[in-house]
């Protein structure tokens, strides 16, 4: 190399030696810059490779949101519990409680509905009523033979009457209805000839309507109101 550099002209030494110290100052940079020794700043971010950052090193808030590329962040990616409640599911919750609120209002009403100003309402099969004809009928006649009248009152006092006489008769061919034997007590007057001088209708077990004198002693059935 040396005998090589006498035999030529002094500038292309001065050539040869200023390459071998550009080489030699590359490879010493290449070797001695790492990222702790650029500044802060000093690069823009179109002189990185791509991916040459990991996001950790990646301070929070350094990226928006706008500055990511459409499909990047998928839900993997997403801490759940820092997104707020969406409308939609507002929306859905005001729905669910608005359904709660009737499901309570309907059972409220349905409770309500066993009472009418205090006064019980419908008819309970606990108590040996039946609904019909807009009534609750007693399932099975009286205990009792009374006269006409004592019939009338006994009902009364139970809050309801003696059935009508084609009602009673009605009644009688219901399933699991039978009329007591000896015919039974309807509020239905008939052959008044005077003062407490009259029959009342009758039906019978097989449901013909008949009749017999106020004083004689039947069995009864009363018919209670559905407000009673």
């Amino acid at each position: 190399m040396g005998k090589w550099l006498r035999r030529q002209g002094p500038a292309l030494i001065v050539a040869v030696l200023a390459l071998v110290a550009a080489l030699g100052g590359t490879v010493y940079a290449a070797g001695k810059i790492n990222g702790h020794a650029v500044k802060v700043k000093s690069l823009p971010g179109n002189r990185l490779a791509l991916a040459s950052v990991p996001g950790n090193r990646l301070k929070p808030g350094a990226v928006k949101g706008s500055q990511l590329a459409p499909g990047s962040v998928t839900g993997v990616q997403i801490d759940v519990s820092t997104l707020g409640q969406v409308p939609s599911a507002a929306r859905a919750e005001t729905a669910q409680s608005a359904e709660d609120a009737v499901t309570a209002q309907i059972a409220v009403q349905a409770e309500n509905a066993k009472t009418v100003n205090g006064f019980g309402a419908g008819c309970d099969s606990n108590s040996g009523t039946r609904f019909f004809a807009g009534a609750c009928w007693q399932v099975s006649p009286s205990e009792t033979a009374l006269n006409a009248p004592a019939a009338a009152s006994s009902c009364a006092a139970q809050g309801g009457e003696l059935p009508d006489a084609l009602s009673l008769a009605a009644f009688s061919h219901e399933p699991g209805i039978t009329l007591a034997v000896g015919d039974e007590w309807s509020g239905d007057l008939t052959n008044v000839s005077g003062a407490d001088l009259y029959a009342a209708v009758t039906v019978s077990s097989s449901g013909e309507v008949n009749s017999a004198v106020s004083t004689a002693a039947k069995r009864f059935r009363c018919v209670v109101p559905l407000v009673h």
